[in-house]
């Protein structure tokens, strides 16, 4: 299919399907380990490259394949690289681009694990970090060095939902060299696509909105195919890989995903308007609030707020304790983008392991509650925050 041509919910559905000689209407998975040639000569030829093919699934397989293509045409890249998991993407990414000697601006408003990738793994290579505001782009132009290569951000990030100027930092990073990495977990293609924004690498946690049901682990790294060329290289030879089956669970969940988003995104605001008024209270985080402080630029490069609600209560850690444990519905789980409403206090688990100064830099304070809105009705979820919240 010419995929110029289709909207991208049609694209959704449709884009990267291929069809064996059975006709299969649903996409085939494709549970082997390896793919039999039908001579050696051929096997020689698509182990160097001289004829297209599968050989191997820890990085060729036809389901997985399905799922790049799809996931390609939706961010509007020429190649998709598909891995284990999110983080296993950042780290390919980082992997095929970083050196020892090389130096990374980041956005000090990342999701933890990531912020550990860079101190701790990383800087045993060599690699140093230098960590900056995620809202202000002239903090990026001032980190740059010579040996500058990449900068990294997510936006909305997590779980502060600060939204970041991409085109801006895009800029910043043109003029130095550098490639712009943006995690787009949160928005996902349905609502943001940062290629058009001047991006140069798309990442992806596939784990949350493109299964969209807490399933499975996966993530995704896009780009030119000549940026994909060294990622795909690390991932044949390490083996970072998305399983088949699990490429097929996210081709079923990718089929939903215009419409999940505009329901996470809808039931966010009317969640998010309901908690500013709630007495105790003190602050309430979601892009699609005109309170926002980035609320202008979301609504510039977003199409929508998003699924994530952050709000911080004027007790601490115990009243933000308490809101959680008197839920009865909520999920009390650090994992989001499910059509079951999440519920995490940041501080002690998505950031628990960086140090206190590195989560009061990124302003990750202790009444800090974050909300990934499911599907449920809007009234059952504020009934269930209602009883922590009297």
């Amino acid at each position: 299919m010419s995929e110029s041509q289709y909207q991208l919910e049609t694209l959704a559905v449709r884009a990267g399907t291929s069809r064996t000689e059975f006709g299969e209407h649903s996409e085939a998975l494709f549970l082997t380990s390896s793919f039999v040639f039908e001579s050696a000569e051929q096997a020689a030829k698509r182990f160097i490259g001289e004829e297209p093919g599968n050989i191997y699934s820890r990085f060729t397989n036809p389901t997985v394949t399905m799922f790049e293509q799809r996931l390609a045409a939706l961010e509007g890249a020429e190649q998709c690289v598909a891995t284990a998991s999110g983080m296993s993407a950042i780290l390919s990414t980082c992997m095929a681009f970083l050196k020892a000697g090389d130096h990374v601006i980041a956005s000090q408003s990342i999701f933890g694990s990531t912020v550990n990738l860079f101190n701790n793994v990383l800087k045993k290579f060599g690699v140093e970090t230098t960590f900056v505001s995620a809202t202000d782009v002239a903090e990026w132009q001032k980190a740059v060095r010579p040996n500058t290569k990449l900068f990294f951000l997510e936006t909305p990030s997590n779980p502060l939902t600060e939204i970041s100027d991409i085109a801006g930092i895009a800029a910043v990073a043109k003029s130095c060299g550098a490639l712009l990495a943006v995690d787009n977990c949160f928005c996902t293609p349905i609502l943001q696509r940062p290629l058009e924004l001047g991006a140069d690498i798309i990442i992806h946690s596939a784990t949350k909105y493109l299964d969209g049901q807490g399933r499975v682990l996966g993530g995704a790294v896009l780009g030119s195919k000549k940026l994909m060329e060294p990622v795909y290289g690390f991932l044949r030879t390490t083996g970072p890989t998305m399983s088949a089956f699990n490429a097929w669970v996210f081709l079923k969940g990718i089929e939903t995903l215009k419409l999940r988003m505009e329901a996470h995104s809808a039931n966010a605001l009317q969640l998010a308007q309901w908690l500013e008024q709630q007495p105790n209270v003190k602050r309430v985080l979601y892009p699609g609030l005109p309170s926002h402080p980035q609320h202008a630029l979301a609504m510039k490069q977003q199409k929508t707020g998003g699924g994530i609600v952050a709000f911080e209560l004027k007790g601490g850690k115990v009243e933000a304790w308490r809101v959680i444990d008197n839920t009865q519905m909520l999920s009390i789980t650090a994992n989001l983008g499910d059509t079951k409403t999440t519920i995490t206090h940041p501080a002690t688990t998505t950031h628990a392991r960086i140090s206190p100064e590195a989560r009061a830099a990124a302003g990750i304070s202790d009444g800090l509650i974050r909300i990934a809105v499911g599907l449920e009705a809007v009234v059952d979820i504020q009934n269930d925050l209602a009883r922590g919240l009297a």
